[in-house]
């Protein structure tokens, strides 16, 4: 995501991530999926750090920035045909106040105008996954650790059919 996303109204803002914050979010990625990982049996502090650091991009990663702080992150990246969101975090302090679904509806929208499937992978039993419902979201795969989730574009407003002569009745 090469351009800033601003919301002014609701205190956040998107803005394409730098090397720099491949740590800051290492952190964060550990300190949100702890309980979702001990709960599973495969939490790792070493490993929950690493798999972000292997897999960040500056290209495709965004800081959610609200209150002048760095309170999350998303990668929107496309694969096959299709966007995938992945590494979408907050900070604890910022969960549940409405800023994911503003950020993902964000995200969505995208997608939409792009006419592109989003899809993602959600640990089992997070409660994440009630968000991605929410917007949208079904079941594709699972496993006993995760959940593989799509969401497909949304296609144009329905239009009523416009009363009128058929085309062969035209003639």
């Amino acid at each position: 995501m090469s351009t800033e996303t601003t919301a002014r109204s609701t205190g956040w803002a998107l803005r394409p991530a730098v090397t720099a914050d491949v740590e800051p979010i290492a952190e964060l990625r550990a300190a949100v999926m702890r309980a979702d990982l001990e709960r599973l049996g495969r939490y790792d502090e070493h490993r929950v750090r690493q798999r972000l650091r292997d897999a960040f991009s500056t290209r495709y990663t965004s800081v959610i920035v609200a209150d002048g702080e760095l309170a999350g992150c998303v990668t929107f990246r496309p694969v096959d045909g299709r966007q995938w969101l992945e590494h979408f975090y907050l900070a604890p302090r910022h969960q549940g106040r409405g800023l994911g679904s503003t950020v993902l509806r964000t995200l969505l929208e995208r997608a939409d105008a792009e006419g592109t499937a989003v899809a993602l992978h959600v640990l089992q039993g997070s409660p994440a996954r009630r968000l991605y419902e929410r917007h949208g979201f079904v079941l594709e795969a699972e496993d006993p650790v995760d959940v593989l989730m799509v969401r497909p574009p949304a296609g144009p407003p329905h239009r009523a059919a416009i009363p009128g002569p058929r085309p062969h009745e035209a003639e």
